[in-house]
């Protein structure tokens, strides 16, 4: 989220003069039921303060509708066509209910889904009481989206059938490839025999269902309200969300900085939970062994015999079962992102920092010459006091310890990078440019704000380069933005950034109530303004375009704002007075260099092969049911993704280390070294950053800069 303290004030105070005027005006919030009240309020708030307010219309209701139905019930494996007939006739008419403060809708669908999921139970128990036959030729089709729903419950029996027969099925696969390999290591084993083996996968699959509607059973109408309430306000913008009291509770607890677990963040994607990241100095980071993307498929404690399928669990209980207290044991089943295997990874739980938020900074000596990178994870602030400690103050302070060393050049890492303080990014961009703007803010119905470096003075003048990948986004991309802009830096990096060129702010609800007997009603997170470049361009769904574009692992996977529902457009307003750098001798030429290198590097093009691949993989949602072909896949999966394990065989001439200071860190603290070895050992394996200092290298300092030098550069 990207914070704008001045902006934010001056909405807090509008939203405030509304909420305590009410006395003086017609509209109130006090219906007696506390749905009803939510809808009101909620809409009322978006239509008031969001950026762009969407025309609550039949083709919202109709948005509403799909995202709603496809929250329920995605797998369309409870719902029949009759139901969903019954439900079309809302299908145009939430935004009546909406406005009228009806909820007939949301009864209608919460009832059925209740009565639906009592029927679904006695289905799944019936079908895993009889084994599962896998010598039969049989497919089925994970792509949901495509299935039409059922008409008939013997319909719906097969649909669970097939389901509950692909869950046993990778069970399966996994326990007759352990049973194989006991034999291997000790040819005395007697292997357990194949009816065996299907029935303990298949009581596997139903333990993990009857877990699942354990949790479900713990759900509350207010959890499904919250879903339906986020159908709405997710059809403003992608990043637009209501959070329900126990979701801000949950944040609140995430922000204090230390929790008991794994160090991984979570994300539910359809019925999936997946990893999000992975945190430095964690358990998941040190085994290096999981990564971003990996599906968590089963969780396994210590003490326990079977694993939990965690499959189409609520998030927060899925949470709730990988986290535990220090030392103690959990093993998950994860699908592999990139490789697309199945594997099963045990890991001790720690006391984890929430996040690894600094900047990090490093020495590289190529050819007598000597750079500097700094990576930078997050815009950060201290909230409280901005000058206690900050991305741009530390940046600063690396960058003079760089220069110390004599520095030739500088990269600044942006990779992965999703955003923070906007002042940082102003403060940062004015350490390498003479005063100018480096962005523009515009909120709805307002005139622009244009946010400048004041300060003449330029910290490093040098060459620059800043690295950039799918992931970065928000407040990166005003950075790469505004020094692409000013030819100040040459941007590697994806073909794109993510494309998130709008800013949110949290706004608690309980404010707009003169009194509440329903306690605690949540807050919302809402989209209040836009950024731009000082070119006048959005980086809003186009995001940054790198002068030298690499494939990377993100290449082909649909991942940024674009590929999101409902995203703001793009847009541009007039440009900011600006004066492009002139420090540079042949800058057009060291990028058309650098283009030339990358289109015959060997290692970007197997980087670029193995991402398509991993796309194929993605799209193909058809399987075997067949035992023995579905085996032969996963074997060919296996084989394949190790053809590709030679991407991280790679490596670079350069050999990192950490600025003095750290040294003497290291002495007392063997965490911060260990981290710091992992990061230096992982620059020296990276492609990227291996062009990165051949062309800051290439780059050639404008001394003289006068107005020949810069004819000749143009």
């Amino acid at each position: 989220m990207l914070f704008m303290k001045k902006n934010f004030k001056i909405l807090v105070v509008v939203l405030l003069m509304a909420a305590t005027s009410c006395s003086f005006t017609t509209k109130k919030f006090d219906d007696p039921n506390k749905d009803k009240l939510l809808i009101d309020l909620i809409t009322y708030v978006l239509n008031e303060g969001h950026y762009d307010a969407r025309e609550i219309n039949d083709e919202f209701s109709e948005g509403v509708y799909d995202k709603y139905l496809g929250g329920l019930d995605g797998s369309k494996r409870f719902f029949y066509a009759s139901d969903v007939e019954e439900f079309n006739e809302y299908r145009d008419k939430i935004d009546d209910q909406i406005k009228e403060k009806e909820i007939g809708f949301f009864d209608l669908t919460y009832n059925r889904l209740q009565k639906r999921s009592e029927e679904a139970r006695k289905i799944y128990k019936e079908i895993l009481e009889k084994p599962f036959d896998f010598s039969e030729t049989e497919d089925i089709n994970t792509d949901f989206s495509e299935a039409e729903y059922v008409s008939s419950k013997k319909e719906l029996k097969e649909r669970w059938r097939k389901q509950l027969k692909f869950s046993t099925l990778i069970t399966y696969h996994d326990k007759v490839e352990d049973e194989e390999m006991k034999k291997e290591e000790d040819p005395d084993y007697e292997m357990k025999s194949k009816e065996a083996l299907e029935k303990d996968a298949r009581e596997v699959t139903l333990s993990s269902l009857d877990e699942y509607y354990d949790f479900t059973d713990d759900l509350d109408r207010k959890d499904y309200f919250s879903v339906y309430l986020n159908a709405i306000v997710e059809s403003f913008d992608p990043h637009t969300l209501y959070l329900a009291p126990q979701d801000k509770d949950r944040f609140d607890i995430a922000m204090s900085g230390k929790l008991e677990g794994i160090g991984a963040r979570l994300q539910k994607k359809s019925d999936n939970i997946t990893i999000t990241e992975v945190i430095s100095g964690g358990p998941a980071w040190r085994s290096e062994e999981l990564s971003e993307g990996d599906e968590i498929l089963k969780v396994q404690q210590e003490d326990e015999e079977d694993p939990v399928s965690i499959v189409g669990m609520r998030l927060e209980d899925a949470v709730d079962l990988i986290k535990g207290p220090k030392d103690s044991k959990v093993t998950l089943t994860v699908r592999k992102k990139l490789m697309g295997n199945i594997e099963e990874i045990t890991l001790t739980r720690d006391i984890v920092e929430i996040e690894e938020t600094y900047a990090k900074t490093a020495m590289v000596e190529q050819e007598g010459k000597n750079f500097g990178i700094i990576n930078l994870p997050k815009f950060y602030f201290n909230m409280e006091d901005y000058e206690e400690r900050n991305a741009a103050s530390d940046i600063k302070k690396d960058i003079i310890r760089l220069k110390e060393k004599n520095m030739d050049g500088l990269v600044l890492d942006l990779r992965n990078n999703g955003g923070g303080s906007l002042k940082t990014v102003v403060d940062i961009a004015g350490l390498f440019i003479e005063e100018g703007p480096i962005v523009q803010v515009k909120s709805n119905g307002q005139r622009k704000d244009v946010l400048s470096d004041e300060d003449p003075s330029v910290l490093w003048d040098g060459p620059l380069v800043i690295l950039v990948n799918e992931l970065s986004a928000s407040a990166s991309e005003i950075l790469a933005a505004a020094m692409q802009d000013y030819k100040r830096a040459i941007i590697i990096g994806s073909k794109q950034t993510y494309g998130k060129g709008t800013v949110q702010n949290v706004i608690d609800l309980n404010r707009w109530l003169r009194s509440n007997e329903f306690g605690d009603v949540g807050a919302l997170k809402l989209t209040t303004q836009k950024f731009y470049r000082v070119n006048g361009g959005s980086t809003q769904l186009e995001g940054v375009k790198s002068d030298v574009v690499v494939p990377d692992r993100y290449s082909f996977v649909d991942i940024g704002e674009k590929d999101q529902d409902n995203p703001l457009p793009w847009d541009k307003i007039d440009p900011a007075k600006y004066e492009v750098w002139d420090g540079y001798v042949d800058f057009e030429k060291t990028i058309a260099n650098s283009k030339d290198r990358m289109n015959a590097n060997e290692q970007l093009k197997r980087i670029e092969q193995h991402a398509k691949w991993i796309k194929d993989q993605s799209e193909n949602s058809a399987h075997s049911l067949n035992f023995e072909e579905y085996a032969a896949t996963a074997e060919r999966n296996q084989e394949m993704a190790k053809s590709f394990d030679s991407i991280n065989d790679y490596k670079t001439n350069l050999t990192f280390t950490s600025l003095p200071y750290e040294e003497k860190m290291f002495e007392n603290d063997t965490i911060l070294k260990e981290k710091r070895d992992r990061w230096h050992k992982n620059l020296s394996r990276d492609v990227y950053v291996e062009e990165a200092i051949h062309v800051l290298s290439d780059m050639r300092k404008n001394n003289i800069r006068e107005d020949k030098l810069a004819k000749v550069r143009d």
